[in-house]
């Protein structure tokens, strides 16, 4: 019995159907049938709720409890030129300004906090009649922002804030008739730079970290910080050699120093720190020097002696001093994953995690908390770099900006310039930063891990 064979062409063409069928199915497959997309990582955002900061400091006895109450109240005062204006008691406005009141810009995600989603110094541009332009760098929902020349005229360093704002043609200011100065001519020679309200929740404890306690914690990472390329050193006191270490480049020493200098420079209110007006115009001037000065009486009693009895700057150094530090919300498995990267990476050789205050006068404890900063300032390179000097920091250094509270704010960067905290993480690296290693480990990772760490930073 014999078998007989097919033809050869009726074999080829049944192959040739059978790819045809192949490649038909295969481009009529559904797209959920092709190679999976890469994860997208992306920031999560402010997080919604209750503020998670705002509070007093745990632990305060009733007096420091109801000083930090009537603290709170005077730092949400709002001033006018002599006072006289309803809703705007306090004193001293101007003659230049950039506020009209410290809870203006200290205003996310609470009294205290940093810059607002809308931008109070648009309103405050015309109120009460005012007759200021706006600049172009200041939007409705855009950061607060206060705005230092680099150099003067001449060419030589300048670097000191330049208001936004004068008195001119307040119904409190008759006769004023100064001008503000030519922002949008600064602004497009490069000559202007920004800076946004720093957070003020937990300075306190900031305050009362004794200068070695600083250094021991910089130097628990100082091998980490070798093979990063990480160097940075603390800005100091001219005077007494000491640590400062509030602002975007830790040149002021205390939080009363910080408070007078904000309410002269940011609000125009002479005080017993800085008693001499900026604006030296005889027709602007309409109170005796200092506006803010140590009460000698009692007008209207608040509950706490020592607030009534104290100036603002007084109060406004209390209320931060007193303030309890933001509070991060509670770990899952994915943030804790998150934190697990921040050090991976290297973060926290700049960010350090804790820090250890000295025993406080008003807890009677020592205190370790997680500020995620050393208060150094680091190089930070071209991109970052403003060209101010302060202290011992130069034109492209900034001190590490702490964490904690940065899952409920909205702008990032000294300058506000990003409101993404992936473009604000990755804006970090450029000719000459030292986060330079630290960002090309963070762009190795695979999108889980980036993704786990942005969750992470967000519930701090």
């Amino acid at each position: 019995m014999t078998t007989s064979k097919r033809p050869a062409f009726l074999s080829s063409s049944r192959v040739l159907a059978s790819a045809i069928a192949l490649a038909t199915a295969f481009l009529a497959a559904p797209a959920f049938a092709q190679a999976p997309a890469i994860p997208r990582v992306a920031d999560p955002g402010p997080r919604g709720g209750a503020p998670d900061a705002g509070g007093p400091l745990p632990g305060l006895g009733t007096l420091d409890q109801a000083l930090f109450n009537s603290a709170k109240t005077r730092f949400q005062e709002v001033d006018s030129v002599s006072g006289g204006i309803a809703n705007e008691a306090g004193v001293g406005l101007g003659p230049r300004f950039n506020l009209n009141g410290c809870a203006g810009c200290h205003a996310q995600p609470t009294v205290g906090g940093t810059s607002p989603e809308t931008n109070p110094e648009i309103a405050v541009a015309t109120l009460d009649g005012a007759n200021n332009t706006i600049p172009s760098f200041i939007s409705l929902h855009g950061p607060v922002r206060e705005v230092r020349f680099v150099h003067n005229p001449d060419g030589t360093p300048d670097g000191g804030v330049h208001d936004l704002f004068v008195i001119s043609g307040r119904t409190d200011a008759p006769g004023c008739h100064i001008k503000q100065p030519d922002f949008e001519q600064q602004f497009q020679a490069g000559n202007a730079i920004f800076r946004i309200p720093t957070p003020t929740f937990g300075l306190g404890l900031v305050e009362n970290v004794p200068d070695s306690n600083l250094q021991d914690a910089v130097d628990n990472e100082a091998g980490l910080r070798q093979s990063l390329g990480i160097s940075g050193h603390f800005n100091t006191s001219g005077n007494d050699g000491t640590i400062t270490r509030f602002g975007w480049k830790a040149q002021n020493k205390s939080l009363l120093m910080f408070a007078g200098e904000a309410y002269n420079v940011e609000q125009g209110v002479t005080n017993e720190l800085f008693p001499n007006e900026r604006e030296d115009n005889a027709h602007c001037q309409f109170n005796a020097l200092p506006e803010d000065a140590t009460n000698v009486t009692i007008v209207h009693p608040s509950g706490s002696p020592g607030s009534d009895f104290s100036s603002d700057i007084v109060n406004f150094a209390a209320f931060m001093r007193l303030s309890a530090p933001p509070a991060p919300i509670p770990p899952t498995p994915d943030t804790t994953a998150g934190r697990h990267v921040f050090a991976s990476i290297g973060c926290n050789g700049c960010h350090v995690i804790q820090q250890t205050t000295a025993v406080s006068t008003f807890t009677n404890v020592a205190t370790t908390f997680e500020p995620f900063s050393d208060f150094a300032v680091h190089s930070m390179g071209r991109g970052l770099a403003d060209g101010v000097s302060q202290g011992n920091a130069g034109g492209d250094q900034f001190r590490t900006a702490p964490l904690w509270g940065l899952g409920q704010r909205l702008f990032f960067m000294h300058d506000g310039r990003t409101s993404d905290l992936v473009a604000a993480i990755t804006d970090h690296a450029g000719n000459g930063s030292e986060a330079n290693a630290v960002i090309a480990n963070y762009r190795m990772l695979p999108a889980v891990q980036k993704q786990q760490l942005l969750d992470f930073l967000r519930s701090l």
